[in-house]
């Protein structure tokens, strides 16, 4: 990659609250608010027992977190470490099996427990052998009471773990949605990533996949390699496009700290930000001239592609009522959003992996972030906002009492001063312009609360 980094620069720093200077469109990929480095140790260590108690249980989303990878490729800050020695895996299954049981006893038995979508991640849930993922179905089956064969299953993969034993076990046991990480069709694109593939490799993976017949495909591209240019966007573009996948998603490369590529040092310039945007639009106008629906900045859907709950859109997984299992999962309670540590570092996630193996008592919240009624709206508005179809004022106001005109007027003007708001949405619906679309990275941190924003500043990156 080139020298160009995504630096820390807020778009509260780069503009007054009120203001109508443009900020930089990359500060950050919001995909979970609050984020993971605003969370801090639990004092109290709440039981989850108690914590679920008063919650709504009858649609919940599942989440198993399986953190390892064959390579981790220099873009990546996932929480994932490269190999499993002296059978990891077993034992990091053994602790998960220990998780879901003491999580599904804390659900109680009360109230109705249902799973309404579930998603393996990472990572890369791939990684697992054929035996160790027919287990994993087993952990989120039996473990947790998930019927997989009646709900919305989204699997994560990679073209060298996207086997045909493997995906067999993924087809059988009811994947309705299988996500790969390409980036990019382009060799010398895909080495500048420190991601070691060949086109030829991808294409054989892709065309396994498409034999196993589960029934939505989506394939990930990134923009703004070193080297890349219009043209061979375009080309990579095109190469996902002949395998008709039901969903795409177009991600922008940041750079980030203890990151292979964040090692280079530099910081990032406004000829970065330009080429980004610039193939961002490029991407985007591609893939509506070919019939497809924009769902988010980064997530486009064939029209007639069969609706998964799982990957509806950047966070179907973000809402409350969220179980997550394993050592890089979140949960979600209307209260409390909570995990594990967090880390990028790869000794300081190996030791917590080892952590994680060990433990017998999972039991009670360790680490997370409390969230209040200020909190609540904020993530509220997020995750209807960034959505191209647009949060309903309605629903806001029933959920909260209040609009959200009357919350956030100073962000809502200032998005209207720049145009990021579609004005010819009415009254009772708040949804992006499409300009306002393409600097999702640059409004999503202008919603961040005070008190998250410096908790994220605080945070020692390890």
């Amino acid at each position: 990659m080139s020298t160009a980094r995504a630096g820390t620069t807020t778009a509260a720093d780069t503009t007054a609250a009120t203001g109508t200077t443009t900020p930089r469109p990359y500060e950050s990929y919001v995909y979970a608010y609050p984020h993971k480095t605003a969370y801090r140790p639990l004092e109290d260590r709440p039981a989850l027992d108690e914590l679920w108690a008063d919650e709504w249980k009858d649609a919940l989303s599942l989440y198993l977190h399986i953190p390892f990878c064959e390579v981790r490729c220099g873009f990546c800050n996932l929480f994932t470490r490269i190999g499993a020695p002296d059978e990891l895996t077993t034992r990091y299954l053994d602790a998960l099996d220990r998780q879901a049981a003491t999580v599904r006893d804390a659900l109680g038995d009360t109230d109705p427990v249902r799973f309404a979508a579930a998603a393996f991640g990472g990572g890369t849930p791939t990684f697992l052998d054929a035996g160790e993922l027919d287990r994993l179905c087993d952990i989120a089956e039996k473990g947790m009471g998930a019927d997989l064969r009646d709900i919305p299953l989204s699997v994560e993969t990679s073209p060298a773990t996207a086997t045909a034993d493997r995906l067999a076990v993924l087809a059988d046991r009811g994947a309705t949605r299988l996500s790969i990480g390409v980036q990019s069709f382009v060799d010398a694109e895909a080495k500048a990533a420190v991601r070691p593939q060949r086109r030829a490799e991808v294409e054989a993976a892709l065309g396994r996949i498409r034999d196993a017949r589960i029934p939505v495909l989506n394939i990930d591209l990134i923009y703004g390699i070193d080297g890349q240019t219009e043209e061979t966007w375009r080309h990579s573009l095109d190469a996902a496009l002949a395998w008709r996948p039901e969903e795409l998603y177009l991600y922008p490369l940041y750079i980030r700290p203890l990151t292979g590529l964040g090692r280079l040092g530099a910081g990032s310039d406004a000829a970065w930000d330009a080429q980004r945007l610039r193939l961002y639009r490029q991407g985007r106008d591609h893939l509506l001239s070919h019939g497809y629906e924009q769902v988010s900045m980064r997530m486009f859907r064939r029209p007639d592609a069969p609706f998964q709950e799982s990957g509806a859109d950047d966070y179907a997984c973000q809402t409350d009522g969220m179980i997550g299992l394993g050592c890089g999962a979140r949960s979600y309670t209307s209260g409390l959003h909570y995990s594990f540590d967090y880390a990028v570092d790869m000794r300081e996630i190996r030791t917590i992996i080892d952590t994680y193996t060990t433990t017998e008592d999972f039991s009670r919240a360790e680490v997370g972030r409390r969230i209040d009624g200020d909190e609540a709206r904020r993530r509220h508005l997020l995750q209807s906002l960034l959505q191209a179809q647009g949060m309903d004022v309605a629903d806001y106001r029933d959920r909260f009492t209040t609009g959200p005109a009357e919350d956030f007027p100073a962000e809502l003007a200032r998005f209207a001063a720049l145009g990021w708001l579609d004005e010819s949405a009415g009254p009772g619906l708040l949804r992006l312009s499409p300009e306002g679309l393409a600097h999702s990275d640059a409004l999503g941190p202008a919603l961040f609360s005070p008190a998250v924003r410096a908790a994220m500043a605080a945070y020692e990156v390890k």
